[in-house]
C-alpha cells in the first residue's frame, strides 16, 4: 500500500508539473487539435477511395490520436526526463528513500493519462465539427490500442533519453526522430498520396504499425472487433525493446557533469 501510494503521489505531481508547463500544454495537448483543424480546412469532405471511400476528415481522427499519443509519451518523457537527469533531479532523488522505479511509474502514468484525455478531446472534436463516427462497437480495441501503444512508447520514450546527450539536444534529437515518421508514416499525408516503398520503408518503425492499428479500430469500414494484433505486435516488440535498453543503460547522473 505505501508503494501505491507514493506512485499515486508521483503521479499527482507529474501531472501538476504538466498542466502548469504553458509550453507542454501546447505542444503535447494543443498542437494536435491545431493539426487536425488545419487538415480537415484543407482537405474537407474529400474521400479517399483506396480506402474504401472513408472521408478524409474521418481518416485524420485516428492519425492525430496517434500523433498525440507518441507526444505525451515518448517525446513527453525523453525530453522531460533528460532535462531532470541533466539538471541532476534524478541523482538527488537516488539520494532520497524514493524507490526508482516509482519516480518513472508516476510520469508513465502520467504520460498515459495524457493520451486517454487526448484521445476523448480529438474524438469529441471529430464528432462535434465534422460528423467523424464514433466507433462505439470497437471501443475495446481503441482502448487496447491505446494501453499497448502508449506503454510501448513509454518504454521508447526512456530509451532515447540513453542517447540524447544533453538538455539541449532533447527537442532536437527527439522532433528528428519523429517528424519524418508522421509524414512517412500516413500521419500527416493521407498514405493514398504516399508511395509504396515510402509505406514499406515506414513499416520498419512502431509509428505505422500503431497507426494501423488505430485506423482498423477507428474507420467505418472495419469489419468485426477492429483489433489488430500483428500490428499491436510489433507495437509491443518494440517497447519491449525499449524497456530492455532503458533497464540496461538508463542514467540517472548528469552526462555534462
Amino acid at each position: 500500500m505505501r508503494s501505491l501510494a507514493l506512485v499515486l503521489h508521483e503521479f499527482r505531481f507529474a501531472q501538476k508539473v504538466f498542466w502548469r508547463n504553458p509550453a507542454s500544454v501546447f505542444f503535447t495537448a494543443l498542437l494536435p487539435v491545431l493539426f487536425l483543424l488545419i487538415f480537415a480546412s484543407i482537405f474537407g469532405d474529400d474521400r479517399i477511395e483506396e480506402l474504401g471511400g472513408v472521408k478524409v476528415t474521418t481518416y485524420y481522427i485516428p492519425a492525430i490520436v496517434t500523433l498525440a499519443v507518441i507526444s505525451a509519451t515518448m517525446v513527453n518523457l525523453a525530453m522531460n526526463v533528460t532535462i531532470a537527469r541533466e539538471e541532476g533531479l534524478l541523482k538527488r532523488g537516488r539520494g532520497t528513500p524514493l524507490p526508482p522505479w516509482v519516480f518513472i511509474a508516476g510520469r508513465v502514468g502520467n504520460a498515459i493519462v495524457i493520451s486517454g484525455v487526448m484521445l476523448v478531446v480529438v474524438t469529441l472534436i471529430g464528432k462535434l465539427l465534422y460528423d467523424a463516427p464514433i466507433p462505439w462497437e470497437r471501443l475495446p480495441a481503441v482502448a487496447v490500442t491505446l494501453v499497448v501503444g502508449a506503454t510501448a512508447f513509454c518504454c521508447l520514450g526512456l530509451a532515447l533519453t540513453v542517447i540524447i546527450p544533453s538538455r539541449e539536444a532533447a527537442s532536437a534529437i527527439t522532433n528528428a526522430i519523429t517528424l519524418p515518421l508522421y509524414f512517412l508514416s500516413g500521419i500527416f499525408i493521407p498514405e493514398s498520396e504516399i508511395p509504396d516503398g515510402v509505406l514499406s520503408f515506414a513499416n520498419h518503425f512502431p509509428v505505422r504499425d500503431f497507426f494501423e492499428a488505430f485506423f482498423a479500430a477507428y474507420s467505418p469500414n472495419t469489419t468485426g472487433s477492429g483489433f489488430e494484433w500483428g500490428e499491436l505486435a510489433v507495437v509491443a516488440a518494440w517497447g519491449l525493446a525499449g524497456f530492455l535498453i532503458a533497464l540496461r543503460y538508463f542514467r540517472w547522473t548528469p552526462r555534462n557533469r
